[in-house]
C-alpha cells in the first residue's frame, strides 16, 4: 500500500492499521499537555479570588489574596513548556514583533501579556498596605525593596484603603473576561482543527474552560489545607465547605457535558468510530479509566461534603483527597485529548501509541520539574507577601458633603 504502514493489529509495534508515515512521530509532545494544564490552573485560581473580590462572597475571603498569588505563580511558567518545545526560545518574540493575526497562539501572546499587566495591578493594590506596613519594619535591602514596591508612598488613610479596594475589584471584573480568554483559547485552538476528529468539536473551548476552573478550585483547596498544616492553624471550615461546594457545581458541569460529548459522538456513528473506540479501549484506556474514575470519586466526596456537612476533622481530609483526585482526573484528561487526539491516525482506520521518554527535553523528569517550579516559586512569594492576614476593609457609604468615601476598618472577627 503506497504511502501508508499497514501493521497487523497482533504486532507489537506502536502502530496499528492504516497509519501515514509523517504520523509515526507526534509533533506535540507531554510538554502540551502541561502547557493547558498550568494554564487552566492560573485561570481557575483568579476566578476562584474573584469569588470574594467581584462577587463579595465573604466566606472566601481568607484565600482570596493567596489565589492572586497562586495565579502569579504558576502565569509565570505558562511560557516554559512553550518556549522548551521550539527548540529555540527566541524565536517566540517573531510572534509579537511580526504578529499573525490569524493564528491563536500570535493572538493569545498579546492576551497574555494584558492577562499578566491586570494580574500584577490587581496584586499590587490588593497588597500595597502590607508593603508599607512590613517597609516600615523592615531594615537595609528589605527596608529598599519594600520601599520601591510600594513607590515611596506610605498613606494607609481610610480614603486610599477605600480607592485600594476600589482599584482591586475594578482590575478583578476586567481579569474574569481575560481569564476566560486565557484559557478559552486553547480550547479553541484543538476545537478548531478539522484534521482531528478527536478535537474538532463546538464544545472544546467550554470543556476546556470549565475543567480550568475545575482544576483552579481544586489547587487552591490542596494548597490552603497544605499551607495550613505547615503554618500549624486551623482551616476556616466556611472557606473550605465553600470551595468544595464551588468545586462540586463546576465539576457536575464538566462531568455533564464530557458526557454529552461522548453520548453524541457514539450515537451519532460519526466517521472513524471504529478508531475512535480502538483509541480508548487501546493507548489511552489508562487516562481515560483516571479521568472517569477519578472525576465519579470526587463527585461522591464533594456531594458528602455538601449533604453531610461534616466538620473541621472530617472535612479537612474529605476535601483535599477530592481537590487530589480533580487535579489528577483533570492532568489525564489534557492528557487524553493532547496525546489522544494525535495516537489517532488522519486515515481514522488505525491508532498510534506514545509512552514519553523518562528524560530529556520531553522526559518525564522535565514535565515534572515544569510543574513543580510554580509551587516553589509560590513559596517564596507568600514568604515576602504573607496573604494569611490581609488588612481587614468593609466599605461605607459616603459621609455627606465629602468627595471621596470612607473605608471604616474593622475586625471582621
Amino acid at each position: 500500500m503506497i504511502g501508508l504502514f499497514h501493521v497487523p493489529w497482533f504486532d507489537a509495534s506502536p502502530f496499528n492499521g492504516y497509519v501515514y508515515p509523517n504520523e509515526t512521530i507526534l509533533p506535540w509532545s507531554g510538554l502540551i499537555v502541561v502547557y493547558p494544564y498550568i494554564t487552566g490552573l492560573v485561570a481557575g485560581a483568579f476566578i476562584a479570588s474573584s469569588f470574594y473580590h467581584v462577587f463579595g462572597m465573604r466566606q472566601f475571603r481568607p484565600v482570596a489574596r493567596f489565589a492572586l498569588l497562586t495565579a502569579f505563580s504558576f502565569m509565570v511558567f505558562v511560557p516554559v513548556p512553550l518556549l522548551l518545545h521550539l527548540g529555540n526560545p527566541e524565536r517566540a518574540f517573531e510572534a509579537m514583533i511580526t504578529p499573525h493575526w490569524s493564528s491563536a497562539f500570535a493572538a493569545f501572546s498579546f492576551a497574555a501579556s494584558f492577562y499578566v499587566i491586570i494580574l500584577m495591578l490587581e496584586i499590587w493594590f490588593a497588597f500595597r498596605v502590607d508593603a508599607v506596613a512590613l517597609g516600615k519594619k523592615s531594615r537595609g535591602f528589605w527596608k529598599m525593596f519594600y520601599g520601591v514596591l510600594t513607590l515611596g508612598s506610605d498613606d494607609v488613610s481610610e480614603n486610599a484603603l477605600y480607592y485600594d479596594h476600589r482599584w482591586a475589584r475594578g482590575l478583578a471584573i476586567i481579569g474574569i473576561p481575560s481569564a476566560t480568554l486565557l484559557h478559552g483559547y486553547v480550547g479553541f485552538v484543538f476545537g478548531s482543527l478539522k484534521s482531528r476528529e478527536w478535537w474538532s468539536t463546538d464544545l472544546q473551548p467550554l470543556i476546556f474552560l470549565l475543567s480550568a476552573v475545575v482544576s483552579g478550585v481544586a489547587l487552591l483547596i490542596f494548597l490552603y489545607i497544605v499551607a495550613s498544616w505547615l503554618r500549624r492553624t486551623p482551616v476556616d471550615e466556611a472557606c473550605l465547605r465553600g470551595l468544595a461546594r464551588a468545586l462540586l457545581w463546576f465539576l457536575v458541569l464538566v462531568v455533564a457535558i464530557e458526557g454529552l460529548e461522548y453520548l453524541t459522538m457514539f450515537y451519532r456513528s460519526q466517521e472513524g468510530i471504529t478508531a475512535i473506540k480502538e483509541l480508548i479501549r487501546g493507548p489511552i484506556l489508562v487516562p481515560f479509566s483516571i479521568q472517569w474514575a477519578f472525576s465519579l470519586l470526587a463527585l461522591i466526596l464533594l456531594a458528602s461534603v455538601v449533604v453531610f456537612r461534616p466538620n473541621g476533622p472530617d472535612l479537612v481530609p474529605v476535601a483535599l483527597v477530592a481537590a487530589v483526585l480533580v487535579l489528577i482526573e483533570v492532568f489525564a484528561m489534557r492528557w487524553n485529548v493532547v496525546i489522544g487526539g494525535q495516537e489517532l491516525s488522519k486515515t481514522m482506520r488505525g491508532v498510534l501509541s506514545y509512552s514519553p521518554p523518562l528524560l530529556g527535553r520531553d522526559g518525564i523528569a522535565t514535565l515534572v520539574l515544569i510543574l513543580g517550579a510554580p509551587f516553589v516559586f509560590l513559596s517564596i512569594l507568600v514568604w515576602v507577601f504573607p496573604p494569611w492576614e490581609p488588612a481587614p476593609r468593609r466599605e461605607t457609604k459616603p459621609a455627606p458633603g465629602r468627595l471621596a468615601p470612607v473605608l471604616s476598618v474593622e475586625s471582621d472577627n
